[in-house]
């Protein structure tokens, strides 16, 4: 499958970075890039359920396309939901269903620094954004 351009730009700025503290700082920076969401959007109705820190969602559907919106209280989740939305964002709901999330984070250089508990949300990030797609297919 051939990337968005959002994803090769993130996928050429992180195989850029050399080392875990220059690809830390990169993902804080794509972090600080995410649209910030209204109070109404950080609502239970949007609030993703299996992630240890907060997480809101939001998808809207252009055509065949998805765009979504997220955001976390937490700074380095907010830098992994900007690289996953640079991913996932303009994709069909057929496209974001074969989307392998860790092999995204293993090309960006960034899966043996996801804990457990934070590519589990990450995970259930994902499985939200297809429960979504899904629904309005």
């Amino acid at each position: 499958m051939n990337l968005p351009q959002p994803a090769e730009q993130c996928l050429a700025a992180f195989s850029a970075a050399s080392g875990w503290e220059a690809r830390a700082r990169l993902l804080m920076q794509w972090g600080e890039r995410l649209e910030a969401l209204t109070p109404a959007q950080c609502s239970s109705e949007h609030l993703v359920q299996g992630c240890e820190s907060q997480v809101w969602l939001l998808a809207a559907r252009h055509g065949e396309h998805w765009q979504f919106q997220a955001s976390s209280e937490a700074r380095l989740l907010r830098g992994l939901l900007a690289v996953l939305l640079a991913r996932v964002n303009g994709l069909t709901a057929s496209e974001l269903a074969s989307v392998d999330l860790v092999d995204w984070f293993n090309q960006l250089g960034l899966s043996r620094q996801l804990s457990p508990s934070r590519s589990n949300g990450l995970q259930a990030v994902l499985r939200r954004m297809q429960e979504l797609t899904a629904i309005s297919s």
